[in-house]
């Protein structure tokens, strides 16, 4: 019974702690969203970053109660561990984890979803919002990496590296 209760809260706090993270890195990277996108994601995290902002304010252009409240997710999210008698201390590095994972994985899914975009409708309402969000992340490795072909293939480069740094953290939190 522990496992479907565990299993509901990892949803409904996958879901939370993605919003915030959109949140975040919308305002970090300074992307206006669309009407209905932001709409929908102020609407559904207002509740606990709005609070966290009067104890964190923003600082150096970033919403870090956004991140703040991401984080508290998945800790909250990971606090199930202690009804099985897991340590205190293994509950925050796994939630530390499952933290840094989430965001690798979210921007994973912005860029294979800007890669859909780019081969299916490049002239899609979210296409623009979605290349914009991938930009900072892809600049660099473009700078290196030179179209071939016509092709470009700093999209597969960013998801490559990005595993690498999933492996390399998966040896640092659990050896």
């Amino acid at each position: 019974m522990l496992s479907i209760l565990q299993f509901i809260v990892d949803i409904a706090a996958g879901l939370l702690g993605g919003l915030l993270l959109l949140r975040f890195w919308m305002q970090a990277i300074r992307v206006r969203p669309p009407a209905q996108i932001g709409q929908f994601t102020f609407t559904l995290t207002d509740w606990l970053v709005l609070p966290l902002r009067r104890l964190v304010p923003g600082m150096g252009g970033y919403d870090w109660a956004s991140l703040i409240g991401a984080f508290l997710v998945v800790l909250l999210a990971s606090s199930l561990l202690l009804l099985v008698g897991a340590p205190w201390e293994t509950v925050l590095l796994g939630a530390l984890f499952r933290f840094l994972n989430w965001v690798l994985y979210g921007f994973m899914a912005l860029l294979i979803i800007d890669a859909v975009f780019s081969w299916v409708n490049p002239n899609a309402p979210l296409a623009p919002f979605v290349h914009a969000m991938n930009t900072p992340i892809l600049r660099p490795i473009r700078r290196v990496v030179p179209p071939i072909g016509g092709m470009d293939l700093s999209v597969l480069v960013a998801l490559v590296l990005i595993q690498i740094i999933q492996f390399v953290l998966r040896q640092v939190f659990f050896g």
